[in-house]
């Protein structure tokens, strides 16, 4: 781990964007911290290359619509993530967590969903439960790809797609899989399902930079996305690589400017 041991800030991470001809990004929270938010917030005031930010907030907080009228002011918040996939079993079901989930709806926030497979079932409740909230499952769910392990993670996304307020987020996947000896074809098994279920209109690149230098670079990340897509029509690669991140997430770019997601 020890790679990500430093800071990654904004001169680091807009020579990768660059470099891989992206224009835009949205920034998405690690911390469980208000503050980690703002520091967010403040970066994407100072760098025009931060197209969006997802932040944290605690959504089982009864102070909850307090603070989400607070963050209306700030246009590049796009929505909100808790790392889910470090909580107990059932935690998405807690009353609480539904009442906060409710309470984005109302301000029109969306929703990051960062979950391991066996969660998954507990996140079709949820969802089923919001059907006019917008939710991304993050990192696709990420898969036992290390394992070879495709079900019951394949049937459970299909489940899930079919639920059309729910897009995927095509990211994550190089440090699910054997870090040091992945290849591309690892990971074909796992985009046929989520191109099968989700569709070209509701999947975007994500990057996951910096976490994805553990096994690769933002460049052999990328580039399994756009070999994977090479021969769908170009519109729908645009939609991928960027609009359709843009769309779900309501960001503000010029024709001319895709945007990808972290």
């Amino acid at each position: 781990m020890s790679v990500l041991k430093r800071n990654f800030l904004p001169d680091d991470l807009i020579p990768e964007l660059w470099d891989n001809q992206i224009h835009g990004c949205v920034a998405v929270q690690a911390d469980q911290s208000e503050e980690e938010t703002m520091f967010l917030l403040d970066l994407a005031s100072h760098f025009n290359e931060i197209k969006g930010v997802v932040g944290w907030v605690d959504l089982c907080s009864p102070e909850l619509p307090k603070r989400l009228k607070y963050f209306l002011q700030f246009e590049k918040l796009c929505g909100f993530r808790h790392v889910v996939q470090s909580e107990p079993d059932g935690y998405m079901l807690r009353d609480s967590f539904m009442a906060g989930i409710e309470l984005l709806q109302q301000f029109n926030f969306s929703y990051d969903i960062l979950i391991y497979p066996h969660q998954l079932a507990d996140a079709m409740k949820l969802i089923q439960r919001f059907p006019k909230q917008r939710f991304v499952i993050d990192h696709i769910a990420k898969p036992l790809i290390r394992s070879r392990m495709i079900s019951p993670w394949a049937q459970q996304v299909r489940a899930i797609a079919k639920n059309s307020n729910v897009y995927c987020k095509l990211s994550g996947l190089i440090t699910e899989a054997d870090w040091r000896n992945w290849r591309d074809s690892d990971f074909k098994p796992y985009l046929d399902v989520v191109f099968d279920a989700f569709g070209p209109d509701r999947l975007m690149f994500g990057s996951d930079w910096p976490v994805c230098l553990l096994a690769g670079t933002y460049q052999s990340v990328k580039k399994l996305t756009v070999d994977y897509i090479r021969d769908l029509p170009p519109e729908q690669q645009e939609k991928i690589l960027g609009l359709n991140a843009a769309s779900f997430y309501g960001l503000k770019i010029s024709h001319h400017e895709p945007a990808t997601t972290r």
